[in-house]
């Protein structure tokens, strides 16, 4: 090669091949991309399929559901707190929300995260505290119930309405 470099033995005919565009590859892929999963069919090979194929155990939803309301809860935490430090009237922008149609959506909203994230807290603190009731099977129903409850409470709570305070009328 005259670019310096050090190629020996059988290295150095592909190399040129590969410099001069010949190659196997090469004509197939200068007149049709072929995709990753045709390559494979051709040869015989199975693809793995994609992770939305195969189903969680509830176990594994309720862990990841545990982990992405945290998350949530974050993530609406600092929006609370940067409108307050950006000097707006959070109180007046519940009230916004609280008198729009999207109000039971906007409370289950919240409410969710904070039961599920609780009653899940809750469930890992006594699997902390009495470790021989993690099993399998223990896992999978406090799982269900941990869903389930989050569920109930939480459409119970998006349904439930404060009656608003009248008017102080000496004012």
């Amino acid at each position: 090669p005259t670019s310096g470099m050090l190629v020996c033995g059988p290295v150095r005919g592909s190399l040129r091949r590969a410099a001069a565009g010949v190659g196997r590859r090469s004509a197939a892929l200068s007149t049709v991309e072929e995709s990753y999963t045709d390559r494979m069919k051709a040869k015989g090979r199975p693809v793995s399929p994609h992770v939305t194929q195969y189903a969680f155990p509830i176990v594994a939803v309720a862990s990841i559901t545990q982990r992405v309301t945290g998350c949530l809860l974050s993530v609406g935490l600092g929006g609370v707190a940067g409108l307050c430090l950006a000097g707006g009237d959070v109180a007046s922008v519940a009230s916004a929300v609280a008198a729009s149609p999207v109000a039971p959506l906007a409370k289950f909203a919240v409410a969710f995260p904070l039961t599920f994230h609780f009653i899940g807290a809750a469930r890992h603190a006594v699997w902390d505290k009495m470790p021989e009731t993690l099993t399998n099977s223990q896992a999978e129903k406090s799982s269900y119930a941990v869903i389930g409850g989050a569920t109930a409470i939480s459409l119970g709570l998006a349904c439930l309405s404060f009656p608003t305070k009248p008017a102080d009328p000496s004012t």
